[in-house]
């Protein structure tokens, strides 16, 4: 090319929409509402990506994704190598591709979003990852020579799952501990068939036990055997992933009432012991026409579009702040408008009504406005007087959050928690205050993201992996 010779701008392209089902038809199913990428799809979003010489994704992503590299190659129509590149460090491809922010974390940094919209990196994770296990050619690598140093995991989470597929390809010998009787953590107990497909998280699951990872399901430590048994039987190390899935309630008057779950309980109920199927699933579940849903995450929408595919005529998110500071994800919010959840916002319950026979029948709620900020960095809510009002419920989800469960820290001695009962890590190593015990994950940080929990997994495996190497 000559010097004086100008060369064309690359035309800009706008991102490619997911398919995705009917917001009329899906409320009556639990099938997963976007459908996927077709390959031309995938093939013409993967190459809006301009392959930046300092890609700012990868440093966005907490498994440091090879962003850039996976995309090419599906620009390049080669799929299964596209997924394996994204196997190389994120051991759960096809459950990120769905449930990670990626909006708040490698698309937030795209180059193209200054002036559009960014890469759909999760959409092309998604379709990476599923082209490759329904090809029926998941590559599994050769296994690592044994090193002769066990590890124990507790907790088959996203964090778990991913520290052990980590460990594993080093040459250790680990095993985890599972207290459901299934692995997966909040991703088969937690969110719903419609977000999240429980086969698919099955076959990455057996895609670790394939890598060589022990699974061993029903199995409460704490209660079946301690941390400190762990060791005397022969383990070296210790990772702690147990989550934070103690139920949070409000404590406000009636809150005992018939009709009024915890998001844990009900979200266990549906997807996990699989309710939504019943009678095949005997699992009982209430099915309300009227419900309400106390909360504006991530939990709280899954909760309230759970609600609707088990039959509710109206199901309603109560928020106490406005749409602004609400902490679920932006797509969940528009799927649930979409599908017709109804939005009381700046609005707190204040007590449950009952009937004679002690079911739930209303909420009475109080209005609210923001005054300033909390610790949280968002404006807090402050009553209105007088402004108090009822709505009719025959059911109810409390969804404002989650506490750390006491069962490991109470019969691991030495194990510093802080007042709320969560581990207390050194940094960001998982390192805890007993040597050879690292924790991540929300037992540390409190609820947080699929992804994040997955990203303390791999920083941990680094540490343990120096300690018992001695590095």
């Amino acid at each position: 090319m000559e010097n004086n010779e100008i060369k064309p701008k690359k035309e800009k392209v706008p991102r490619h929409k997911m398919p995705e089902q009917d917001p009329q038809v899906r409320i009556r199913n639990f099938n997963e509402v976007p459908t996927g990428y077709t390959e031309e799809l995938a093939i013409a979003e993967a190459k809006r990506c301009i392959q930046c010489k300092k890609p700012g994704c990868i440093a966005g992503c907490p498994v440091d994704v090879d962003i850039p590299g996976f995309i090419a190659l599906i620009g390049e129509g080669k799929f299964i190598e596209a997924a394996l590149k994204l196997k190389e460090t994120n051991a759960l491809p096809a459950v990120c591709g769905r449930v990670c922010p990626q909006e708040d974390q490698c698309e937030k940094v795209c180059i193209l979003g200054k002036k559009g919209e960014p890469v759909a990196v999760g959409r092309l994770e998604r379709f990476a990852a599923d082209t490759e296990r329904q090809s029926g050619k998941i590559a599994i690598p050769a296994p690592a020579k044994p090193n002769g140093k066990r590890v124990a995991v507790v907790g088959a989470g996203p964090s778990g799952l991913t520290i052990a597929g980590d460990l594993v390809k080093l040459g250790y010998d680990v095993t985890i501990f599972e207290a459901l009787h299934k692995a997966g953590g909040v991703l088969v107990y937690g969110i719903p068939e419609f977000r999240l497909p429980k086969a698919i998280v099955e076959a990455e699951v057996d895609y670790l036990r394939k890598l060589g990872v022990k699974i061993e399901t029903n199995a409460v430590i704490g209660r079946l055997k301690t941390v400190d048994e762990l060791f005397a039987e022969g383990f070296h190390a210790v990772y702690l992933g147990v989550g934070a899935g103690a139920p949070v309630f409000m404590n406000i008057p009636g809150e005992n009432l018939s009709g009024i779950y915890s998001a844990n309980e009900y979200l266990t109920r549906s997807n996990l012991m699989k309710a939504y199927l019943f009678p095949e699933y005997d699992t009982p579940i209430v099915r309300g026409k009227n419900v309400a849903v106390i909360g504006g995450g991530n939990v709280a929408m899954d909760s309230v579009r759970t609600a609707l595919r088990l039959g509710a005529d109206n199901a309603t998110i109560i928020y106490r702040r406005t749409e602004v500071e609400m902490p679920a994800r932006i797509e969940e919010v528009h799927h649930a408008k979409e599908e017709g959840v109804q939005f009381k916002l700046l609005t707190n319950p204040v007590e449950y009504i009952g009937s004679k026979e002690g079911w739930v029948t209303g909420v009475r709620c109080q209005r609210m406005e923001l005054g300033e900020p909390d610790d949280s960095g968002r404006r807090r809510p402050v009553p209105v007087a007088g402004s108090e009002f009822v709505i009719p419920v025959d059911m109810v989800v409390v969804a404002v959050g989650t506490m750390a469960n006491p069962i490991v820290p109470a019969t691991t001695p030495g194990l510093e928690t802080n007042r709320r009962g969560y581990i207390v890590a050194k940094d960001a190593s998982g390192r805890t205050s007993r040597e050879g015990i690292y924790a991540g994950g929300d037992i540390v940080t409190g609820s947080a993201t699929v992804i994040l929990a997955m990203g303390a997994g791999r920083m941990a495996a680094r540490a343990i992996h120096e300690y018992l190497s001695g590095k």
